[in-house]
């Protein structure tokens, strides 16, 4: 009997102080909410992701509102959907995707002849990453992404 009230402590207790806290964030990675959820079973959001076939143009975030680059979904899961317009041969060359301590993570060339990319977040640890887009006249740009 002292075993079972033994268990059953351990189970309350063990409950009663694990964290159950959810955090949101906007476009631009800067942190919207933060809220303690006690009757939450999971961290994971009820967000449900389209897959890249599904997506519309009004599922697409622009870098800028006047910019010709959308991307989607920020927070990402598994995979980032970059979609860009040529405007006057002004082609992206290369993406630069650097961890916010600086480093760089993956770098992506080649790109003059693309209108679209998708690039991987499986492998990379959950955080925050700047997505640099380098255009062949100079021009940079660039975007906050958050990994879930």
């Amino acid at each position: 009997m002292k075993q079972l009230l033994l268990v059953f402590l351990f189970f309350v207790t063990t409950s009663m102080f694990s964290q159950k806290i959810r955090f949101e964030y906007d476009a631009a990675g800067n942190q919207i909410l933060r809220k303690w959820c006690p009757s939450c079973l999971s961290r994971e959001s009820n967000e449900v992701f389209k897959e890249i076939s599904d997506i519309e143009d009004s599922d697409l975030q622009k870098f800028f509102q006047e910019d010709v680059i959308s991307y989607y979904p920020n927070p990402v899961k598994e995979e980032l959907y970059l979609k860009w317009d040529l405007i006057n041969n002004n082609a992206v060359s290369n993406i630069e995707i650097y961890s916010f301590g600086g480093q760089l993570v993956s770098s992506i060339t080649n790109l003059e002849k693309e209108a679209s990319k998708m690039i991987s977040f499986q492998d990379y640890p959950v955080g925050s990453f700047l997505v640099l887009l380098h255009y062949t006249n100079g021009e940079q740009k660039s975007i906050t992404i958050i990994k879930r």
